[in-house]
């Protein structure tokens, strides 16, 4: 009898566990800057990837400049101090150390502009983009356009303190998100209206400036779903810190209801589109974790 309960407990303990693992597998992705984190922001798009790969490369290469250039001045204050070395060398040119100190930087240069060229040309090249988004930088806020769905266009500025709802980041949260499907090339247009502005979505690996009378581009590829934080980093006046920027990636699916809703009704119609397919992403994994607990 007993055997039975405990074959019963083990099996409800993991099926309870099943249903929250559920729960964390399920919630939406939300990347924003955390308190106290060291390093970059989880890479969620290919540019992203590349870029943090980089810069894990240049880690490794200032971490032995250190250590080399820490190690030659210890056996320096260790072997030519005036006690252990009461004479000193007069020596003054030695080919071998000269060309040495030379060649050794110039090395380090190539190893690093190499990938460094690589991942520039691959952030500017779009490959083969499926969407369009023009993105127009103003004193102090965003605009958008999606021409390639029938020019839906609207303008995103940073929710006040006051009109913030629970789990909205302060600083950082808008009232129109920029949304693009999940796994989907999507060419990036960026221009000015007043004065330079800069782009930057750290966890999607971009950043370019946005210049009045020039229209620069660039790409993304959200890798999943999610919602991603960035904002302008430029000074570009007295409201430059209120400047934020959200990108919301769904399916592709939710992405043509959210286009179709829009163009149809307007933002304000897209916008509580998406605030419903977030709660029903929140809701149901919770159910199901309820049910599993039940059983």
């Amino acid at each position: 009898m007993s055997v039975r309960k405990n074959a019963a407990a083990l099996a409800a303990l993991f099926t309870a566990l099943a249903g929250r693992a559920s729960v964390a597998l399920a919630d939406p992705v939300v990347s924003q800057p955390e308190a106290g984190k060291l390093g970059m922001q989880h890479a969620y798009s290919p540019v992203a990837v590349q870029l943090e790969d980089f810069h894990t490369l240049l880690l490794y290469i200032i971490i032995g400049i250190v250590a080399f250039v820490s190690l030659l001045l210890l056996v320096v204050m260790v072997r030519f101090n005036k006690r252990a070395n009461p004479v000193p060398s007069k020596t003054s040119h030695h080919t071998l150390l000269e060309v040495a100190w030379t060649v050794l930087p110039v090395l380090i240069l190539v190893i690093v502009a190499v990938p460094s060229f690589r991942v520039l040309y691959y952030g500017d090249r779009t490959p083969n983009p499926e969407l369009t988004v023009k993105i127009t930088g103003h004193q102090w806020y965003w605009s958008y356009e999606y021409p390639d769905n029938n020019d839906i266009a609207f303008d995103s500025n940073i929710v006040s303190d006051g009109d913030l709802k629970p789990g909205q980041p302060r600083l950082l949260t808008v009232d129109n998100e920029m949304v693009v499907p999940v796994g989907t090339p999507v060419r990036l247009l960026l221009t000015g209206a007043d004065v330079i502005h800069s782009w930057f979505v750290p966890s999607l690996g971009v950043q370019l400036h946005a210049v009045p009378g020039r229209i620069n581009e660039t790409w993304l590829q959200a890798s999943t779903e999610g919602t991603f934080y960035g904002q302008c980093t430029l000074i570009c006046g007295t409201n430059h810190g209120f400047m934020p920027i959200v990108v919301h990636a769904v399916s592709k699916e939710d992405y043509k209801a959210w286009a179709e809703k829009t163009k149809t009704a307007g933002i304000d119609a897209g916008r509580e589109f998406l605030a419903a397919l977030e709660a029903s992403k929140v809701t149901k994994p919770v159910l199901a974790a309820d049910a599993g607990a039940a059983r």
